[in-house]
């Protein structure tokens, strides 16, 4: 085989595939109102379902499917957002059956629904307190949902520490309540109560790939660590690493979401939120847990 004949074998594919990636773009931005199902795609673009799945999840990182979901969402934001239209209307507009599949959106990748979206938390009460912990000051967040926010002060600076972690909800209203807090302190920090039998309900805030990597935190297990790049491909996205780094940084439920289990390039410590002496002593707490 001559040198031509290799180079057409190995571009002519690509280039099919990346015009087959473009096309399925431009229909689902396009058409988005119409919420195209996998097999409506294939049909137009003369592909099985299967061939299509694989071809654009390799190029895009994703499925045609979260692809939508994230087009779609970006429209819902711009009209609950700049343009105030009702929930109902809103959902009309998407091509969506009704409230109930906006609510199932916004719930999936947003971690909140599409109300306390447009709201930005308005009228979403947020109860809060300082607790002492293995690790020093602890604030928790709560709402009626589960816990909302886990994050440590060292001495004189829990203001700020509070400071930062409200602005993740600017128009909520802050309560402090150390009575409603004091229990959720004690069952994060015993390991006697870390069975699947009495799950911890929480609250992600943030972003759809945020959410995704905090997910995959989770799923890290007890005395174990993961690299930022084994985590990026673990959610689909393995050129990501740099933005796994952000997310983890801005995980909002510390320890309980175990960002303290991420680390850098070849295993490398690197920083933390809250301060690399308190990841230090993260790894070392839960070791000793694992011992006794």
């Amino acid at each position: 085989m001559t040198l031509a004949a290799t180079l057409q074998t190995e571009i002519l594919p690509s280039a099919a595939d990346y015009e087959t990636v473009c096309r399925t773009i431009e229909i689902l931005t396009v058409d988005y109102r119409a919420q195209p199902s996998l097999d409506d795609l294939a049909h137009k673009l003369g592909q099985s379902p299967t061939e299509l799945q694989k071809t654009f999840s390799r190029w895009a990182g994703l499925s045609p499917k979260a692809f939508l979901q994230a087009v779609t969402l970006d429209h819902a934001k711009r009209l609950l957002g700049q343009e105030g239209l009702p929930l109902l209307e809103a959902s009309i507009e998407l091509g969506l059956s009704g409230p109930g599949r906006l609510h199932d959106l916004f719930t999936t990748h947003e971690a909140m629904s599409p109300g306390e979206w447009k709201a930005r938390g308005a009228g979403l009460t947020i109860r809060y307190g300082f607790h002492p912990s293995p690790f020093g000051q602890a604030l928790v967040m709560i709402t009626d949902r589960g816990l909302a926010g886990l994050a440590f002060a060292d001495s004189g600076g829990e203001t700020a520490c509070f400071d930062d972690m409200a602005r993740r909800w600017p128009d909520a209203n802050f309560t402090e309540d150390q009575a409603a807090t004091a229990p959720m302190i004690g069952r994060i920090f015993d390991p006697a109560r870390w069975r699947p039998e009495e799950p911890l309900r929480v609250v992600l805030i943030g972003s759809d790939f945020q959410v995704r990597v905090w997910q995959a935190l989770l799923d890290i297990p007890l005395g174990r660590a993961e690299t930022y790049s084994a985590i990026a491909a673990r959610i689909g996205s393995p050129k990501a690493s740099r933005a796994v780094g952000a997310a983890i940084g801005r995980n909002p439920i510390s320890f309980v979401v175990p960002c303290h289990r991420a680390l850098g390039k070849g295993g490398a410590l690197t920083g933390y939120h809250w301060g690399l002496t308190r990841k230090r002593a993260m790894l070392g707490w839960e070791a000793g847990a694992i011992g006794g």
